[in-house]
C-alpha cells in the first residue's frame, strides 16, 4: 500500500513536469465582425502565457462543464496567490476546453490540465509560477496544481476524492474547494487507474506529445471537460 501511494506521489510530480494548455481558436471568417474578430484574438491568448498574468480577485467561483455534469469551485487566492492568478488566467482565456481527465485514481484524486493541442502544451511547458507556502489541507475537494519539485508548477491541476493531508508537507498547496457537485466529481471515469508505465492508463509524455488524438483513439471512455468560465 505505502509503495502505491509513493507511486502516485511520483507520478503527481513527474505530470507538472510535462504542462498542458488549450486549443487555438480557428481564425475569424473574413465576413465575422471586428467585435467577433477581437472576442477570438482574446480566446487564442490561452496559447501565449506571457500574456496570461491578470492579478485574480481575491474570491471567485469557477463553473466546470464536464461529460459526467458540472461542478463548482471557489477560489480563495490569499490560500496560494500565484496558483490562484495563474487558474484565473487559463479559465479565462478559454483553456480549459475539451481538456481530459487523464489520470484517475478513485479514492485518490483526478487530475487534468493537459491541453488536447500538442502546440499548446509545448507553449506552457516553460511557463512555470514559483510555489505558495502550504496554508490549506489536501482535503475531499481541495483543488492543487500538480508539482514536479520546486517551482514548477504550470497548467496541471488535480481535485482530491479524499483526505489526503500527506500531500501538504510536500508542497501541494491547495487554492480552493468544490463546493457544488462533488457528486459529480466522484463520477469520473476511473476505470484506467494509474497512467503507464505504472499503470494502463495514459502515458503522461505522449498525452503532451500527441494530445486529444492519443486520449480519444486509445482511452475513449474517459470523461473530459467541455467548458470552464467564471460565475458573476
Amino acid at each position: 500500500m505505502k509503495n502505491a501511494i509513493c507511486a502516485c506521489l511520483l507520478t503527481l510530480w513527474y505530470g507538472a513536469l510535462i504542462a498542458p494548455a488549450q486549443e487555438k481558436a480557428e481564425a475569424p471568417k473574413k465576413e465575422e465582425s471586428k467585435k467577433e474578430e477581437k472576442k477570438t484574438a482574446a480566446a487564442a491568448e490561452f496559447a501565449d502565457p506571457a500574456k496570461l498574468t491578470a492579478k485574480a480577485p481575491e474570491s471567485f467561483k469557477v463553473k466546470f462543464e464536464t461529460t459526467k455534469g458540472n461542478f463548482t469551485v471557489e477560489v480563495t487566492r490569499s490560500l496560494a496567490p500565484n496558483g490562484a492568478d495563474r487558474f484565473y488566467n487559463l479559465v479565462r482565456s478559454g483553456y480549459f476546453k475539451d481538456l481530459t481527465f487523464f489520470r484517475v485514481i478513485s479514492g485518490f484524486m483526478c487530475q487534468f490540465g493537459i491541453h488536447g493541442d500538442p502546440k499548446v502544451s509545448a507553449a506552457w511547458r516553460s511557463a512555470q509560477i514559483p510555489d505558495d507556502p502550504v496554508k490549506a489541507s489536501n482535503t475531499r475537494g481541495a483543488i492543487t496544481f500538480a508539482t514536479a519539485g520546486p517551482n514548477t508548477r504550470t497548467t496541471q491541476l488535480f481535485i482530491n476524492f479524499g483526505d489526503n493531508a500527506n500531500l501538504d508537507k510536500m508542497g501541494f498547496s491547495p487554492f480552493g474547494k468544490v463546493v457544488e457537485g462533488m457528486d459529480v466529481v466522484d463520477k469520473i471515469n476511473s476505470e484506467y487507474g494509474e497512467g503507464a508505465p505504472s499503470g494502463r492508463g495514459p502515458d503522461q509524455g505522449r498525452v503532451q506529445r500527441e494530445g486529444n488524438a492519443y486520449l480519444k483513439k486509445d482511452f475513449p471512455n474517459l470523461d473530459h471537460i467541455k467548458s470552464a468560465s467564471i460565475l458573476p
